[in-house]
């Protein structure tokens, strides 16, 4: 019985204090001065660009083995595996226009059940694809993200691998 209240004050004191996700994940959201039609080709653009591992030899980096799963008017799906031990992650990009601007709201999630800490490798899922398509130079472009919804976003560095 002890064991049982040990284990929910643990559950509640942890869930109290940890600025993270509870499990390894990322929520950015993103605004772009061109259209969400655009927006979508140069994900999808980069997705097929990254399918193999070609840009990830011997381990050397991230931007590889992402997997276009779906799309509909207004989101893309797709799967990121980790070049080394091959982890999979879930993504997804919503797209709402605004305008002649497209806000964005990207969310990518590792199916590791027990994953908690990731070295802000959901947060290089997305953000490697935004960066690799060019996106981040588009007019208007704006990141909105923080270790509340991205798990080690301040300890991010996409260029580890």
């Amino acid at each position: 019985m002890n064991s049982y209240i040990s284990i929910a004050l643990v559950v509640i004191f942890a869930g109290c204090s940890i600025a993270y996700p509870i499990h390894a994940s990322c929520k950015i959201q993103w605004t772009f001065g061109i259209s969400c039609d655009m927006v979508k080709e140069k994900i999808k653009g980069q997705i097929s660009t990254w399918t193999t591992a070609d840009n990830c030899p011997n381990g050397a980096g991230e931007k590889c083995l992402y997997t276009f799963v779906s799309e509909t008017n207004t989101t893309i799906t797709a799967k990121h595996a980790t070049p080394v031990k091959h982890y999979m992650d879930d993504l997804t990009f919503t797209f709402t226009p605004s305008n002649s601007m497209c806000n964005v709201k990207g969310y990518s999630t590792s199916e590791t059940w027990y994953a908690y800490l990731d070295y802000s490798t959901n947060y290089c899922n997305l953000n490697n694809l935004i960066t690799g398509s060019g996106l981040d130079k588009v007019n208007a472009y704006k990141e909105v993200t923080s270790d509340d919804v991205c798990t080690q976003y301040s300890s991010k560095d996409c260029e580890k691998y």
